[in-house]
């Protein structure tokens, strides 16, 4: 029987079009694409609780899916909207449903605040186009999430705030020298959710594509002098994703395969289907 996703999309309507329209999918779709080439007859529905009036799931609605994903988003958490609030109490949901869930970025941080933890704009900025050497601490090392990383390696990322409160019952997994939570484990209400601050299912496309709409904030921000040097870089992800044999592009920004081969840099994503999402399915009586 296909496996059942539930991928829910932190963005708002304006953001996760103006996404569409660059890249040809909403984040949430693309996520959902990373999903069903990983398990190929995966059926994914998409939600949008940052939308007024949104038909959610309810608790038996949630307890049917056999995963539950969240995308990133623009937003920031400690802002407190309602478009944001309705994000937290679905996640409080997922975790009373007990249906595996995973997230990237936002996701990681929406399942902190929803389990009591908190999350700040980091002091140390703004991290951009790679998270460099995330390390797994003692936990992670065994834990399955990162099971077949390295001791250290890089991912597609950009994000400003990170968790800086952990939840009670909070498992942290790997971190680097720009945020001491890349990667977690947290435990609530008889929920077990995984996530990573990183971005495992962007491609360097989508990464391109995400940059390029925020030229303004990387010179600004000084991670580029001019607006042609950031296009530039942005050029040359989409260059270096669509021939990854281009060796001069990953010596000059310093790209390894744990970004470049699909299957690694997805590892994160594929080891919470096969760990959780299938083995909870067994466990249900699902399989």
């Amino acid at each position: 029987m296909a496996l059942r996703f539930l991928v829910v999309e932190g963005n708002t309507r304006g953001a996760r079009q103006a996404h569409k329209e660059a890249y040809g999918l909403m984040p949430s779709e693309s996520y959902a694409a990373v999903i069903q080439a990983i398990e190929g007859d995966a059926v994914c529905d998409i939600a949008f609780p940052a939308d007024a009036g949104a038909n959610l799931p309810d608790a038996a609605g949630l307890e049917s899916y056999d995963g539950i994903v969240l995308t990133g988003s623009h937003l920031n958490i400690y802002d407190r909207t309602p478009d944001i609030l309705s994000q937290i109490d679905l996640m409080r949901a997922v975790y009373a449903s007990r249906t595996p869930s995973f997230g990237s970025c936002w996701g990681l941080q929406v399942a902190a605040v929803a389990a009591d933890g908190d999350v700040r704009s980091n002091p140390l900025g703004r991290e951009v186009g790679l998270a460099r050497r995330i390390t797994a601490t003692e936990a992670g090392r065994e834990h399955p999430l990162l099971e077949g990383r390295p001791a250290a390696y890089d991912a597609p990322a950009i994000h400003l705030d990170m968790v800086t409160a952990l939840p009670g019952d909070c498992t942290v997994l790997a971190g680097n020298a720009v945020s001491q939570v890349q990667a977690a484990e947290i435990r609530q209400d008889g929920g077990v959710f995984w996530g990573v601050q990183y971005h495992p299912e962007f491609s360097l496309s989508e990464l391109a594509v995400i940059l390029g709409r925020r030229t303004e904030i990387l010179v600004r921000e000084g991670f580029c002098r001019t607006a042609e040097e950031a296009v530039a870089y942005a050029q040359d992800l989409t260059d270096l994703d669509k021939d990854p044999s281009r060796f001069d592009l990953a010596w000059r920004h310093g790209i390894d395969a744990e970004v470049l081969d699909p299957y690694r840099r997805t590892r994160e994503i594929r080891n919470f289907i096969e760990h959780r999402v299938k083995t909870a399915k067994s466990e249900r009586g699902r399989a």
